[in-house]
């Protein structure tokens, strides 16, 4: 498959209105800041919960928590997806503990990340709640797991998987949707 294969579906003044307007969701969904806290699943997710964090700053000129959860030795394909998996920190240094927690991550797929990411959370404490904030919805759940929060629905077939890319990790925002072969 060559890259102009690939089609983009966000650019990056589209990821930043849907992080910016998700922010504005989260604050008035929480009435504000207190007892929020952003958490980003490794390694996507953290980039966006960082952003995120930076516009609830911007809006409301409060600081809140944020964290990054590596959910490595919690997923169910363990064993399928490496021979050795790397598992990477969790950096979460403020107590979850009766906060309201904005669970983030790229892409909403199967639901199966987000479930090893609930596992993992609790393994920290007991949240008052948690949200999910999601940049792509792609559908086929198997899993009864919805966002609370999404940038951009895209309806995909499973030959086709959904590429973010965001500034820190790659060269730049944008996202794509690509055909694979199966």
């Amino acid at each position: 498959m060559s890259l102009n294969d690939d089609k983009i579906i966000m650019d990056k003044e589209q990821i930043k209105r849907a992080l910016f307007r998700i922010s504005h969701e989260i604050l008035e969904k929480n009435k504000g800041t207190k007892n929020l806290a952003i958490i980003g699943i490794r390694n996507k997710g953290a980039y966006l919960a960082a952003r995120m964090a930076g516009y609830i700053k911007e809006i409301d000129s409060k600081t809140v928590p944020v964290g990054i959860l590596d959910i490595t030795l919690y997923r169910d394909d363990l064993t399928t997806i490496a021979w050795q998996p790397i598992v990477r920190k969790t950096e979460i240094d403020f107590d979850i503990t009766s906060k309201n927690i904005i669970l983030v991550d790229d892409v909403l797929f199967t639901g199966r990340t987000i479930r090893c990411a609930l596992d993992a959370l609790i393994d920290f404490g007991r949240p008052k709640n948690i949200q999910l904030a999601i940049l792509i919805d792609r559908g086929h759940r198997e899993l009864p797991i919805r966002a609370d929060y999404v940038g951009k629905n895209v309806p995909t077939s499973l030959n086709q998987t959904v590429d973010v890319s965001l500034i820190g990790a790659d060269a730049v925002d944008k996202v794509s949707v690509r055909k694979v072969d199966k």
